[in-house]
């Protein structure tokens, strides 16, 4: 069974993430750390990349994230451009994974932009890690050292959460570390008793 979990920026879904991957029963894939490692690892990404965005996308052989995100963050189409030339390659390599841990009681595969990418299609289940616009924007600035301006950029880039909530089997309010925890353990049980009927 494959359950997709997503969440805007700043929602705390790697934090949502970190507390799955204690249960050593579940198999955790994340889409953007994979993403990042494919977009230095693959040469045919490289390659697109470099053509698409020019030499200033890498330097000496790492990807300039920043330049990325300067270009793609303030313009949708560059944003799709890159989003076809790495999504392929990470879905592909997630069905590798996929195969890999079959014996896992489920695989959690987290997905910023799962909906975006329509992701969302090949998972069984999906759950969203929610908090209000403002908390997100206050944790993004302070972690990324941005502006405001630049999160609610990459902000009107997503899906709005209304509309993710609507299309997910579960919701986890990321309000205070405790009773997230208590949230995840909670759907967590209810997924392995479905297993079983799967």
């Amino acid at each position: 069974m494959i359950v997709g979990i997503t969440g805007g920026i700043g929602s705390g879904k790697t934090t949502v993430t970190k507390f799955f991957s204690e249960l050593d029963t579940v198999a955790i894939y994340s889409a953007d750390i994979e993403a990042k490692k494919l977009m230095i690892s693959s040469e045919v990404i490289k390659s697109k990349i470099k053509e698409e965005f020019g030499k200033g996308a890498y330097v000496d052989g790492a990807l300039n994230s920043a330049f990325i995100a300067s270009i793609v963050f303030k313009n949708k189409e560059k944003l799709a451009v890159l989003n076809k030339i790495v999504h392929p390659e990470v879905k592909k390599h997630f069905q590798n994974f996929v195969l890999q841990n079959k014996r896992k009681d489920y695989i959690l595969y987290e997905n910023a932009i799962l909906f975006e990418s329509k992701s969302n299609l090949y998972c069984d289940i999906i759950i969203s890690v929610f908090v209000p616009l403002e908390v997100r924007i206050s944790r993004v600035t302070l972690r990324d050292n941005t502006s405001k301006e630049e999160v609610l950029n990459r902000i009107n880039n997503q899906w709005l959460e209304e509309k993710k909530i609507l299309q997910s089997n579960y919701i986890i309010y990321n309000n205070s570390l405790e009773q997230t925890k208590v949230q995840t353990s909670k759907v967590h049980n209810i997924l392995t008793k479905k297993v079983s009927f799967i």
